[in-house]
């Protein structure tokens, strides 16, 4: 386990509540700088002198007993240690989190105005570790334009978008679930033999009944907890290195915008256990003897389930091109990306009809 489940956080490596970061220098907000992994003033340059979580070897990332959290969760552990301002888009329904004075015109995820201020009912579960920015925007506008380049079945003119739009820092909110699992399963194992039917040869399976059990550890399986940003382009920059988190620090999200979750914490557990068991039943699959199967039945237990709340961070690039909405994601630790794009059905269909002529070749080849 990454964690100590249960454990409280020694007294000195608890974040504590703080308004803004303010620069020595010139007075104005501090902001975390990735590349310099400091806080920085954008305005003068110069480094603030507050003193961050850092990780080290007495570092404990909390982790709570699943159980007892999803009986109840204490408002204690709700809010974010700092003042925050919170809207949500109308568009997109994704709901960023950031200081009152850096109230944005548009949503930082899909570009739409249409922003309305969000009203909690109750604080949100506040994440007690997070993990601190560390591609900066040159690294990550490198990268984005270097995929743009890689995307030659898209417009032409789509390769520009590199140079000129938006690229945003953001920290979406994550939830880790930690669990033992105990699982018997049975089956039907088959053994393929061939009988021989005329002059043809024709595979049968010789079906027998088998069972067994394993023990498997699950260790921060993630479950995303954004609206904002396409699923499927998160689970493609994956994983997040969980190993090298570091207690809340609100200094870490100086200067940048974070989306309070949405999927809640019953809504993840229950997720989450849809992943184990399809991971659960892969695992069963992969020990039943023979050739194939069929009739596989699982029965799975869990135990000494924990859970944690996390941030990670990403560059996210949203872009309109015609009428549709395109997104480019930036893992912010390891640099990994994901994108949507446009396609160019004028080269489309000159790569089908090469395809064709190429092919037509080959058969023509081949008939002589």
């Amino acid at each position: 386990m990454s964690g100590v489940r249960g454990a409280k956080p020694p007294d000195d490596q608890v974040a504590t509540a703080r308004e803004e970061y303010h620069c020595p220098a010139c007075g104005a907000e501090a902001h975390w700088n990735p590349a310099k992994q400091r806080l920085i003033c954008p305005f003068c340059g110069t480094e603030s002198a507050a003193t961050l979580e850092q990780r080290n070897g007495a570092t404990v990332i909390v982790e709570h007993d699943l159980t007892a959290a999803l009986r109840n969760v204490p408002d204690s552990a709700r809010g974010w240690l700092t003042q925050k301002t919170s809207v949500r888009c109308q568009s997109c329904q994704a709901i960023s989190v950031f200081n009152p004075e850096h109230v944005g015109k548009n949503c930082e995820f899909c570009g739409s105005s249409s922003l309305v201020p969000y009203e909690q009912v109750k604080e949100a579960f506040r994440p007690e570790s997070l993990l601190p920015l560390t591609i900066g925007e040159p690294q990550a506008r490198d990268l984005i334009r270097a995929w743009y380049g890689r995307q030659w079945l898209a417009p032409n003119a789509f390769k520009r978008r590199a140079l000129t739009d938006t690229v945003r820092a953001l920290y979406l909110p994550y939830w880790t679930f930690d669990a033992k699992a105990d699982a018997r399963w049975t089956a039907e194992a088959g053994d393929y033999y061939y009988v021989r039917q005329g002059k043809t040869t024709v595979r049968r399976v010789r079906w027998y009944p088998a069972a067994g059990e394993l023990s498997h550890v699950f260790d921060d399986e993630l479950v995303c907890a954004s609206v904002g940003v396409k699923g499927s382009m998160l689970r493609e920059i994956e994983p997040f290195p969980t190993s090298a988190l570091v207690p809340y620090d609100a200094g870490y999200l100086a200067g940048w915008t974070v989306e309070r979750y949405q999927i809640d914490l019953i809504a993840a557990a229950e997720r989450s256990r849809q992943m184990m068991e399809a991971e659960l039943r892969e695992l069963c699959a992969a020990q039943v003897p023979g050739d194939t199967y069929q009739n596989l039945q699982v029965d799975s237990t869990y135990r000494d389930q924990t859970f944690k709340h996390i941030l990670v961070p990403i560059w996210l690039l949203t872009y309109t091109y015609g009428a549709a909405n395109y997104q480019v994601v930036v893992n912010g630790v390891t640099g990994r990306m994901s994108g949507s794009r446009p396609w160019s059905w004028v080269k489309v269909t000159l790569l089908v009809l090469l395809a064709a002529v190429l092919l037509g070749i080959v058969f023509i080849a081949a008939q002589e």
